[in-house]
């Protein structure tokens, strides 16, 4: 198996590439999605609560089945609170849980880089997360790499080089779980640096 990553400014641009990956095939059990919940309306946030269930969660954010419908809220150290489905975001719970007993490097980095991620990227992933983005992961067989990264390009992926070079012009070098969460409003201001 070998895992495929892109990173979305846009939250209907991930989803988008889920329910893609699903059409073409891919189990929804090998497909995760990590989203930025911060800037979610106060509506919506209290809906995703009242629910406390992943399908009243997806339903609040618009996930209509499949993966999407099994969403989930959570809490990311530097991130904040996600909205999350999938072998992922289980792993970065459990990383998480494993560095604060055994000193690793863990939470979201640890897991993406224990799936193949190069830890590079993995930090712009973590970090794009944090500024509001949102991250769709897929385990894929070897022979149908290449088609799962097609279909994830084909929704407005996020060029991680790219972005760690404008990221770097702000001083940024590495995500910092030790950093606060983003607000909605510098979250609304990254979005619209990079807005299409």
């Amino acid at each position: 198996m070998k895992t495929v990553t892109a990173l979305f400014d846009d939250y209907s641009d991930a989803s988008v590439a889920v329910n893609a990956l699903e059409a073409r095939g891919f189990p929804s059990e090998d497909i995760s999605i990590i989203s930025n919940y911060t800037d979610r309306s106060q509506n919506e946030s209290n809906a995703a609560q009242g629910a406390g269930t992943g399908a009243g969660i997806g339903a609040a954010i618009g996930g209509v089945g499949g993966l999407l419908a099994g969403l989930g809220l959570m809490a990311i150290p530097g991130v904040g609170p996600v909205v999350a489905a999938g072998w992922l975001a289980a792993t970065a719970t459990g990383v998480a849980a494993g560095a604060v007993a055994g000193g690793a490097a863990g939470g979201l980095i640890g897991a993406l880089t224990d799936a193949g991620i190069s830890e590079e990227h993995a930090h712009v992933y973590a970090e794009g997360v944090r500024r509001g983005g949102t991250l769709v992961t897929a385990r894929v067989d070897e022979s149908r790499y290449m088609e799962a990264q097609e279909v994830l390009r084909a929704s407005h992926l996020v060029d991680p080089a790219a972005r760690r070079a404008s990221y770097e012009k702000e001083g940024w070098s590495r995500f910092d779980e030790r950093l606060d969460p983003y607000s909605s409003a510098e979250i609304e201001q990254e979005r619209l640096r990079y807005r299409r």
